[in-house]
């Protein structure tokens, strides 16, 4: 979510465009740890950087806006020109999912990571037809294995996944509340490919 409480200084807002141009350039999302070895910065420095850009790109009403996921970041087009950008690539506006593949993204986009038979314990139902819809529409990836008998797979909601909703990062999801509903088991670990095998 965008900080506008943070005073930015000139320096900040130098930076913010040499991040810009690094991203335009790359044409791919870019890491956090690659930016700050590119622009031979520290974390801060960087952190501010990117928040004078993304301020930048709002405030200004332009075309492009900054996405964050995870440690990756990445120029996209801005929602609100969805339309013509479809248009232009001849793109239909619309996904067409089912209404089992929406709940098991809403499932995903909140619990993330999570395993297949935890989407399937939310929901009550098998999953596996819309889970194999989302990954085929690019909404949802597998990023790894629980650290749990069997290493089941675990998923997580893509960069595809923010531009189509139109979000810059999760952390714009709107809030839900789980009202009176059992809670569910502590967020899974990742499997560590260093760990030995059992």
């Amino acid at each position: 979510m965008l900080d506008t409480q943070t005073e930015l200084e000139p320096v900040d807002r130098q930076l913010g465009a040499a991040i810009e141009s690094l991203l335009f350039v790359s044409g791919r999302p870019l890491e956090r740890t690659e930016l700050c070895k590119l622009l031979d910065v520290g974390e801060e420095p960087l952190r501010r950087g990117l928040l004078a850009l993304e301020r930048d790109l709002v405030t200004q009403a332009r075309g492009i806006r900054l996405q964050r996921l995870g440690e990756q970041v990445q120029l996209v087009t801005a929602p609100e020109h969805a339309r013509y950008i479809a248009a232009l690539l001849g793109l239909p506006m619309t996904a067409k999912l089912t209404s089992a593949a929406m709940e098991t993204l809403a499932v995903i986009a909140y619990r993330q990571p999570i395993t297949r038979s935890q989407i399937e314990a939310v929901r009550g139902v098998n999953s596996d037809r819309a889970l194999a819809s989302l990954i085929q529409h690019g909404l949802v990836a597998e990023i790894g294995r629980a650290q749990t008998v069997g290493r089941p797979a675990l998923f997580a909601t893509t960069a595809e996944f923010l531009q189509l909703f139109g979000l810059t990062a999760l952390e714009e999801l709107p809030g839900i509340s789980f009202g009176e509903q059992p809670s569910l088991p502590p967020p899974v670990q990742l499997f560590d490919a260093t760990d030995s095998e059992e």
